[in-house]
């Protein structure tokens, strides 16, 4: 039953937008399924990783440093607000691949290894991610149970409910391109992606633990 409860809650957490849901939903648009689906790869061993970190204990001394968390916490900031830039500056000089149409499913996309490094990058620079990975699971361990090796197999459960459920988003996006596509579409949705981008940014920037 445990199990069951902690799927549901993945399910929830997943569900809650955030920085995963905008940077994946903004490099579908931009570059199409492929380029979607790296960003979810690369956000999905950021999550294991920190599940990781949180089995073995070693989230638990970001927690205890101030000093590291706060670093983690402006990195991550400031990666968020360059990105919402660099989305508001393509969305004004209209210099990206929108200009030319969507890219046809099936064709090989280009340069999916910066997708990939935005979802691992931003999802490591989260220091709230591995606060949340360390109270998040231990509440599913049911007692008597090995916690290091229940914890481990929490993360991986954790990861595979997230990329069941982004890995939808990114198909129904994905079918969603021939409309989304269109110059004037991608740019107001370049502008809104940006906004969001450098709004999680502050946000990270000036919250406390």
């Amino acid at each position: 039953m445990y199990l069951l409860a902690f799927v549901g809650a993945c399910v929830l957490v997943a569900m809650a937008p955030g920085v995963s849901t905008a940077i994946i939903l903004r490099q579908t648009v931009r570059a199409g399924r492929g380029s979607g689906l790296a960003a979810t790869l690369g956000n999905e061993i950021g999550i294991l990783l920190w599940g990781l970190a949180a089995a073995f204990g070693l989230s638990a001394l970001l927690v205890a440093s101030q000093l590291a968390y706060d670093i983690m916490r402006v990195t991550g900031a400031a990666v968020l607000v360059v990105m919402g830039a660099q989305a508001l500056w393509q969305a004004r000089k209209g210099a990206h691949t929108a200009d030319a149409g969507p890219v046809p499913e099936g064709e090989a996309l280009p340069g999916l290894r910066a997708p990939f490094l935005a979802g691992l990058g931003t999802c490591l620079a989260n220091p709230k991610a591995a606060v949340f990975a360390m109270s998040f699971l231990p509440q599913f361990v049911p007692a008597g149970q090995n916690v290091t090796v229940t914890l481990v197999t929490l993360a991986v459960v954790w990861v595979a409910v997230d990329l069941v459920w982004y890995g939808l988003l990114v198909w129904a996006v994905a079918k969603a391109r021939e409309w989304l596509g269109r110059p004037v579409v991608k740019r107001r949705l370049e502008q809104v992606s940006g906004v969001v981008l450098i709004g999680l940014g502050v946000r990270m920037a000036v919250e406390s633990r």
